[in-house]
Protein backbone atom coordinates (compact mmCIF):
# COMPACT_ATOMS: atom_id res chain seq x y z
CA UNK A 1 0.00 0.00 0.00
CA UNK A 2 2.92 2.29 0.54
CA UNK A 3 4.54 1.78 -2.43
CA UNK A 4 1.14 2.47 -4.04
CA UNK A 5 0.64 5.80 -2.31
CA UNK A 6 4.21 7.03 -3.65
CA UNK A 7 3.57 5.73 -7.01
CA UNK A 8 0.32 7.33 -7.05
CA UNK A 9 1.78 10.84 -5.65
CA UNK A 10 4.59 10.97 -7.71
CA UNK A 11 2.78 10.27 -10.27
CA UNK A 12 0.48 13.59 -9.53
CA UNK A 13 3.76 15.44 -8.98
CA UNK A 14 4.95 14.37 -12.33
CA UNK A 15 1.39 15.64 -13.92
CA UNK A 16 0.86 18.88 -11.92
CA UNK A 17 4.81 19.87 -12.93
CA UNK A 18 3.71 18.83 -16.90
CA UNK A 19 0.49 20.53 -16.33
CA UNK A 20 2.58 23.67 -15.40
CA UNK A 21 5.05 23.44 -17.95
CA UNK A 22 2.64 23.09 -20.67
CA UNK A 23 0.60 26.26 -19.02
CA UNK A 24 4.23 27.99 -19.21
CA UNK A 25 4.96 27.04 -22.55
CA UNK A 26 1.55 28.58 -23.99
CA UNK A 27 1.77 31.30 -22.05
CA UNK A 28 5.32 32.71 -22.91
CA UNK A 29 3.82 31.73 -26.54
CA UNK A 30 1.26 33.92 -26.37
CA UNK A 31 3.17 36.55 -25.60
CA UNK A 32 5.97 36.44 -27.76
CA UNK A 33 3.20 36.21 -30.29
CA UNK A 34 2.21 39.62 -29.70
CA UNK A 35 -1.66 37.92 -28.32
CA UNK A 36 -1.44 37.53 -24.54
CA UNK A 37 -1.69 41.04 -24.24
CA UNK A 38 -5.53 41.29 -25.31
CA UNK A 39 -6.38 38.01 -23.75
CA UNK A 40 -7.23 39.49 -20.14
CA UNK A 41 -9.32 41.58 -21.43
CA UNK A 42 -11.36 39.45 -23.76
CA UNK A 43 -11.83 36.91 -21.44
CA UNK A 44 -12.88 38.88 -18.63
CA UNK A 45 -15.75 40.55 -21.02
CA UNK A 46 -16.56 37.44 -22.24
CA UNK A 47 -17.20 36.18 -18.98
CA UNK A 48 -19.22 38.96 -17.76
CA UNK A 49 -21.66 38.61 -20.88
CA UNK A 50 -21.94 35.20 -19.84
CA UNK A 51 -23.24 35.60 -16.18
CA UNK A 52 -25.45 38.07 -18.14
CA UNK A 53 -26.44 35.47 -20.48
CA UNK A 54 -27.37 32.87 -17.78
CA UNK A 55 -28.93 35.39 -15.72
CA UNK A 56 -31.19 36.33 -18.75
CA UNK A 57 -31.80 32.36 -19.24
CA UNK A 58 -33.25 31.80 -16.08
CA UNK A 59 -35.20 34.27 -15.81
CA UNK A 60 -33.39 36.35 -13.59
CA UNK A 61 -33.22 39.87 -14.14
CA UNK A 62 -31.89 42.38 -11.32
CA UNK A 63 -29.12 45.15 -11.61
CA UNK A 64 -26.16 43.03 -10.22
CA UNK A 65 -26.76 39.69 -12.44
CA UNK A 66 -28.01 41.50 -15.72
CA UNK A 67 -27.68 44.78 -16.69
CA UNK A 68 -23.94 45.68 -14.84
CA UNK A 69 -22.32 42.21 -16.17
CA UNK A 70 -23.76 43.06 -19.18
CA UNK A 71 -22.81 46.85 -20.04
CA UNK A 72 -19.02 46.37 -18.60
CA UNK A 73 -18.75 43.01 -20.71
CA UNK A 74 -19.99 44.75 -23.48
CA UNK A 75 -17.55 47.71 -22.82
CA UNK A 76 -14.34 45.40 -22.18
CA UNK A 77 -15.47 43.22 -25.54
CA UNK A 78 -15.51 46.92 -27.91
CA UNK A 79 -12.30 47.48 -25.65
CA UNK A 80 -10.53 44.84 -26.60
CA UNK A 81 -11.33 45.30 -30.19
CA UNK A 82 -10.38 48.81 -30.80
CA UNK A 83 -6.96 47.69 -29.19
CA UNK A 84 -6.58 44.74 -31.50
CA UNK A 85 -7.47 47.17 -34.34
CA UNK A 86 -5.63 49.71 -33.35
CA UNK A 87 -2.02 48.21 -31.62
CA UNK A 88 -2.49 44.28 -32.91
CA UNK A 89 -3.57 45.17 -36.86
CA UNK A 90 -2.32 48.82 -36.92
CA UNK A 91 -4.77 50.36 -38.27
CA UNK A 92 -4.79 54.02 -36.95
CA UNK A 93 -3.88 57.68 -37.77
CA UNK A 94 -0.24 58.55 -38.02
CA UNK A 95 0.90 60.15 -34.93
CA UNK A 96 3.73 62.78 -34.65
CA UNK A 97 7.25 62.75 -33.36
CA UNK A 98 7.60 63.80 -29.75
CA UNK A 99 9.47 66.93 -29.24
CA UNK A 100 12.75 66.70 -27.05
CA UNK A 101 12.64 67.72 -23.29
CA UNK A 102 15.32 70.53 -23.50
CA UNK A 103 13.29 72.71 -21.11
CA UNK A 104 13.88 69.49 -17.88
CA UNK A 105 16.81 69.57 -15.90
CA UNK A 106 18.79 66.73 -15.01
CA UNK A 107 16.09 65.42 -11.90
CA UNK A 108 13.44 66.24 -14.03
CA UNK A 109 14.36 64.19 -16.16
CA UNK A 110 14.74 60.87 -14.82
CA UNK A 111 11.96 61.43 -12.45
CA UNK A 112 9.77 61.98 -15.62
CA UNK A 113 11.00 59.17 -17.73
CA UNK A 114 8.82 55.74 -18.03
CA UNK A 115 9.07 52.69 -19.54
CA UNK A 116 7.32 52.90 -23.02
CA UNK A 117 5.08 50.15 -23.99
CA UNK A 118 3.87 51.04 -27.22
CA UNK A 119 5.63 52.17 -30.26
CA UNK A 120 5.05 54.11 -33.25
CA UNK A 121 5.38 52.08 -36.64
CA UNK A 122 7.84 54.84 -37.79
CA UNK A 123 11.77 54.12 -37.39
CA UNK A 124 13.78 56.54 -35.73
CA UNK A 125 14.51 60.26 -37.49
CA UNK A 126 18.25 59.75 -38.62
CA UNK A 127 19.45 62.49 -36.71
CA UNK A 128 17.98 60.82 -33.67
CA UNK A 129 19.54 57.57 -33.99
CA UNK A 130 23.01 58.89 -34.85
CA UNK A 131 22.79 60.36 -31.26
CA UNK A 132 22.02 57.17 -29.87
CA UNK A 133 24.38 55.70 -31.29
CA UNK A 134 27.25 58.25 -30.52
CA UNK A 135 25.52 58.33 -26.86
CA UNK A 136 26.43 54.35 -27.18
CA UNK A 137 30.20 54.83 -27.99
CA UNK A 138 30.44 57.01 -25.23
CA UNK A 139 29.36 55.14 -22.69
CA UNK A 140 30.97 52.16 -23.26
CA UNK A 141 34.47 53.44 -23.76
CA UNK A 142 37.08 51.54 -21.74
CA UNK A 143 37.96 54.44 -19.60
CA UNK A 144 34.14 55.66 -18.52
CA UNK A 145 33.78 51.51 -17.15
CA UNK A 146 34.20 50.93 -13.88
CA UNK A 147 35.24 47.44 -14.32
CA UNK A 148 38.07 45.84 -16.79
CA UNK A 149 35.81 44.06 -19.20
CA UNK A 150 35.09 45.20 -22.45
CA UNK A 151 30.50 45.80 -22.85
CA UNK A 152 29.26 46.73 -25.87
CA UNK A 153 25.73 47.41 -27.37
CA UNK A 154 24.59 46.30 -30.85
CA UNK A 155 21.55 48.10 -32.87
CA UNK A 156 18.96 45.66 -34.40
CA UNK A 157 16.17 47.09 -36.60
CA UNK A 158 13.58 44.46 -36.89
CA UNK A 159 11.47 42.59 -35.39
CA UNK A 160 12.36 41.06 -32.11
CA UNK A 161 9.99 38.12 -29.96
CA UNK A 162 10.10 40.47 -27.05
CA UNK A 163 7.34 41.32 -24.03
CA UNK A 164 5.56 43.29 -23.07
CA UNK A 165 5.77 46.45 -25.24
CA UNK A 166 4.26 46.16 -28.28
CA UNK A 167 5.51 47.96 -31.76
CA UNK A 168 8.98 48.27 -30.96
CA UNK A 169 10.97 47.50 -33.96
CA UNK A 170 14.52 49.10 -33.07
CA UNK A 171 16.54 47.79 -30.04
CA UNK A 172 19.89 48.36 -28.11
CA UNK A 173 21.56 44.81 -27.31
CA UNK A 174 23.59 44.50 -24.37
CA UNK A 175 26.36 41.94 -24.62
CA UNK A 176 28.90 41.00 -22.05
CA UNK A 177 31.48 38.52 -21.60
CA UNK A 178 30.58 34.47 -21.59
CA UNK A 179 32.53 34.07 -18.41
CA UNK A 180 30.42 35.29 -15.39
CA UNK A 181 31.59 39.06 -14.53
CA UNK A 182 29.79 40.55 -11.96
CA UNK A 183 31.14 44.05 -12.36
CA UNK A 184 30.65 44.06 -16.74
CA UNK A 185 26.97 43.46 -15.69
CA UNK A 186 26.57 46.22 -13.20
CA UNK A 187 28.51 48.41 -16.43
CA UNK A 188 26.00 47.46 -18.52
CA UNK A 189 23.83 48.90 -16.48
CA UNK A 190 25.27 52.08 -15.70
CA UNK A 191 26.47 52.60 -19.14
CA UNK A 192 22.60 51.64 -20.67
CA UNK A 193 20.87 53.53 -18.30
CA UNK A 194 23.31 56.49 -19.49
CA UNK A 195 22.50 56.30 -23.22
CA UNK A 196 17.94 56.04 -22.07
CA UNK A 197 18.48 59.23 -20.35
CA UNK A 198 20.58 60.88 -23.21
CA UNK A 199 17.37 59.53 -25.80
CA UNK A 200 14.80 60.95 -23.17
CA UNK A 201 16.34 64.19 -23.70
CA UNK A 202 15.89 63.88 -27.53
CA UNK A 203 12.66 62.24 -27.33
CA UNK A 204 13.03 58.76 -28.00
CA UNK A 205 10.74 56.34 -25.87
CA UNK A 206 12.71 53.57 -24.47
CA UNK A 207 12.10 50.00 -22.61
CA UNK A 208 14.53 48.15 -20.20
CA UNK A 209 13.54 44.47 -21.60
CA UNK A 210 15.05 41.77 -19.17
CA UNK A 211 13.16 38.50 -19.16
CA UNK A 212 10.52 39.31 -21.82
CA UNK A 213 13.36 38.88 -24.48
CA UNK A 214 13.43 35.49 -26.46
CA UNK A 215 17.47 35.41 -26.79
CA UNK A 216 17.06 32.86 -29.73
CA UNK A 217 15.54 35.37 -31.68
CA UNK A 218 17.76 38.44 -30.68
CA UNK A 219 20.96 35.60 -31.54
CA UNK A 220 19.27 35.23 -34.95
CA UNK A 221 19.12 39.07 -35.71
CA UNK A 222 22.80 39.54 -34.49
CA UNK A 223 24.04 36.94 -37.03
CA UNK A 224 27.92 36.81 -37.11
CA UNK A 225 27.55 39.94 -34.52
CA UNK A 226 27.46 37.77 -32.03
CA UNK A 227 29.75 35.23 -30.77
CA UNK A 228 28.66 32.23 -28.43
CA UNK A 229 31.74 31.39 -27.09
CA UNK A 230 32.52 34.62 -26.03
CA UNK A 231 29.58 36.59 -25.75
CA UNK A 232 26.38 36.79 -22.98
CA UNK A 233 23.12 38.69 -23.68
CA UNK A 234 22.38 40.77 -20.82
CA UNK A 235 19.79 42.51 -21.43
CA UNK A 236 17.71 44.19 -24.61
CA UNK A 237 16.33 48.19 -24.83
CA UNK A 238 13.54 48.48 -27.11
CA UNK A 239 13.99 52.43 -28.91
CA UNK A 240 11.58 54.45 -31.17
CA UNK A 241 8.20 56.59 -30.27
CA UNK A 242 5.83 56.64 -27.72
CA UNK A 243 2.40 55.76 -29.04
CA UNK A 244 -1.05 56.37 -27.38
CA UNK A 245 -2.29 53.71 -28.54
CA UNK A 246 -1.71 50.73 -25.94
CA UNK A 247 -3.81 47.52 -25.34
CA UNK A 248 -5.73 47.56 -21.68
CA UNK A 249 -4.23 44.75 -19.85
CA UNK A 250 -0.43 46.37 -20.38
CA UNK A 251 -1.78 49.95 -19.28
CA UNK A 252 -3.26 48.47 -15.83
CA UNK A 253 -0.01 46.39 -15.57
CA UNK A 254 2.26 49.68 -16.15
CA UNK A 255 0.04 51.37 -13.81
CA UNK A 256 0.23 48.78 -11.09
CA UNK A 257 4.35 48.97 -11.24
CA UNK A 258 4.67 52.63 -10.61
CA UNK A 259 4.62 52.48 -6.74
CA UNK A 260 8.37 53.10 -5.07
CA UNK A 261 9.61 51.49 -1.78
CA UNK A 262 10.09 54.75 0.68
CA UNK A 263 13.55 56.32 0.99
CA UNK A 264 14.07 54.79 4.57
CA UNK A 265 13.87 51.42 2.87
CA UNK A 266 16.49 51.67 -0.10
CA UNK A 267 19.18 54.49 1.76
CA UNK A 268 20.68 52.73 4.86
CA UNK A 269 23.64 54.33 7.22
CA UNK A 270 24.84 50.80 8.08
CA UNK A 271 26.30 47.83 6.72
CA UNK A 272 23.43 45.44 8.01
CA UNK A 273 20.73 47.80 6.40
CA UNK A 274 18.86 48.09 9.74
CA UNK A 275 19.37 52.18 10.19
CA UNK A 276 17.69 54.55 7.67
CA UNK A 277 19.53 56.84 6.31
CA UNK A 278 18.58 60.72 7.11
CA UNK A 279 18.80 62.13 3.74
CA UNK A 280 17.17 65.17 4.88
CA UNK A 281 20.18 66.12 7.53
CA UNK A 282 23.87 67.05 6.83
CA UNK A 283 26.31 65.93 5.71
CA UNK A 284 23.87 63.71 3.37
CA UNK A 285 21.83 66.70 2.43
CA UNK A 286 23.24 67.96 -0.13
CA UNK A 287 22.85 65.19 -2.01
CA UNK A 288 19.46 66.93 -2.72
CA UNK A 289 17.21 65.02 -5.24
CA UNK A 290 19.49 62.30 -6.18
CA UNK A 291 18.24 59.83 -3.67
CA UNK A 292 14.57 60.42 -5.52
CA UNK A 293 15.78 59.84 -8.75
CA UNK A 294 17.24 56.44 -7.70
CA UNK A 295 14.17 55.30 -6.01
CA UNK A 296 12.32 55.68 -9.06
CA UNK A 297 15.03 54.14 -11.35
CA UNK A 298 13.65 50.98 -13.63
CA UNK A 299 14.27 47.50 -12.37
CA UNK A 300 13.16 44.28 -13.61
CA UNK A 301 9.57 43.40 -12.68
CA UNK A 302 9.60 46.94 -10.55
CA UNK A 303 11.31 44.36 -7.97
CA UNK A 304 13.51 47.61 -6.76
CA UNK A 305 16.80 45.18 -5.47
CA UNK A 306 19.04 47.64 -5.29
CA UNK A 307 19.92 49.20 -1.75
CA UNK A 308 22.66 52.06 -0.47
CA UNK A 309 24.71 52.78 2.11
CA UNK A 310 25.71 56.12 3.12
CA UNK A 311 28.95 56.56 4.94
CA UNK A 312 30.24 59.39 6.50
CA UNK A 313 33.48 60.59 8.03
CA UNK A 314 33.11 62.41 10.83
CA UNK A 315 36.88 62.80 12.25
CA UNK A 316 36.81 66.54 11.25
CA UNK A 317 34.91 70.11 12.72
CA UNK A 318 31.88 68.62 10.36
CA UNK A 319 30.88 65.43 9.36
CA UNK A 320 31.41 64.95 5.60
CA UNK A 321 29.74 62.65 2.69
CA UNK A 322 32.58 60.77 1.94
CA UNK A 323 31.30 57.76 0.38
CA UNK A 324 27.89 55.33 -1.23
CA UNK A 325 28.04 52.14 -1.16
CA UNK A 326 25.18 50.11 -3.39
CA UNK A 327 24.26 46.73 -2.50
CA UNK A 328 21.84 44.53 -4.29
CA UNK A 329 19.34 42.55 -1.90
CA UNK A 330 18.61 39.40 -4.18
CA UNK A 331 21.04 36.46 -5.18
CA UNK A 332 19.89 37.29 -8.58
CA UNK A 333 23.11 36.99 -10.97
CA UNK A 334 22.00 39.45 -13.73
CA UNK A 335 18.87 40.95 -12.93
CA UNK A 336 19.95 42.62 -9.61
CA UNK A 337 23.40 43.74 -10.45
CA UNK A 338 21.50 45.36 -13.90
CA UNK A 339 19.62 47.44 -10.88
CA UNK A 340 22.47 48.20 -9.12
CA UNK A 341 24.03 49.64 -12.47
CA UNK A 342 21.21 52.00 -13.07
CA UNK A 343 21.19 53.22 -9.89
CA UNK A 344 25.13 54.16 -10.37
CA UNK A 345 23.89 56.09 -13.37
CA UNK A 346 21.20 58.32 -11.91
CA UNK A 347 23.53 58.77 -8.98
CA UNK A 348 26.06 60.06 -11.29
CA UNK A 349 23.99 62.21 -13.31
CA UNK A 350 22.11 63.53 -10.12
CA UNK A 351 25.75 64.46 -8.93
CA UNK A 352 27.14 66.10 -11.81
CA UNK A 353 23.77 68.31 -12.34
CA UNK A 354 24.89 69.37 -8.28
CA UNK A 355 28.09 69.62 -9.25
CA UNK A 356 29.05 67.47 -6.82
CA UNK A 357 32.88 65.06 -8.45
CA UNK A 358 32.75 61.62 -7.58
CA UNK A 359 33.65 58.26 -9.19
CA UNK A 360 33.30 54.28 -8.81
CA UNK A 361 35.66 51.81 -7.49
CA UNK A 362 34.95 48.40 -5.95
CA UNK A 363 36.27 48.04 -2.14
CA UNK A 364 37.47 45.29 -0.57
CA UNK A 365 35.70 44.62 2.52
CA UNK A 366 38.63 45.75 4.87
CA UNK A 367 38.35 49.45 3.47
CA UNK A 368 34.52 49.79 3.58
CA UNK A 369 35.48 48.61 7.17
CA UNK A 370 33.22 45.24 7.12
CA UNK A 371 34.69 41.78 9.05
CA UNK A 372 32.36 39.26 7.29
CA UNK A 373 31.23 40.07 3.90
CA UNK A 374 27.48 38.14 3.62
CA UNK A 375 26.03 36.66 0.64
CA UNK A 376 22.99 39.10 0.40
CA UNK A 377 22.57 42.03 0.62
CA UNK A 378 25.67 41.75 -1.76
CA UNK A 379 27.63 44.64 -1.97
CA UNK A 380 29.03 45.55 -5.66
CA UNK A 381 30.75 49.39 -5.80
CA UNK A 382 31.17 52.26 -3.96
CA UNK A 383 31.14 56.23 -5.26
CA UNK A 384 33.38 57.67 -3.79
CA UNK A 385 33.09 62.00 -3.31
CA UNK A 386 36.33 64.06 -4.94
CA UNK A 387 37.32 65.73 -1.55
CA UNK A 388 40.97 66.50 -0.97
CA UNK A 389 40.14 66.39 2.83
CA UNK A 390 37.88 63.14 3.07
CA UNK A 391 39.66 60.91 0.08
CA UNK A 392 41.79 58.72 2.64
CA UNK A 393 38.90 57.92 4.97
CA UNK A 394 37.07 55.59 3.62
CA UNK A 395 36.73 53.01 6.67
CA UNK A 396 33.56 52.94 7.69
CA UNK A 397 32.92 54.59 11.08
CA UNK A 398 28.96 53.07 11.73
Amino acid sequence: MAKIAVSKSASRSAGTRLQHSLLWRIKVRLQFTGWFQYLPTATAALALLLVAAMGRLIGVWPLVLFWIPACLGGLLLAVTLLDLVTVKLGIRPAEAVPRPTDDLDAFDLMRTRRSCRSFQPRNLLESHLSQVLASVRAHTAADVLIGDSPIRFEYIAGSLTVWPSVGAHEFLVAIGPKAYDRMAIVDVGRSLQRVVLDATRMGVATCWIGPGADHASVVQHLGERFDPEADHIICVCALGYKSRYLPLFIHAMQYGQRRRLPLASLFFADAELREPLDVGAPPFARFGRSYEVCQWSPSSYNGQTTRCVGVADTTGDAAQAIRFDFYASTRSRYYAPVAVGIWCADWEAGCEALGIAGRFAALPAEARGVHAEPDVPHYDVSWIADNPDTAGALTARA
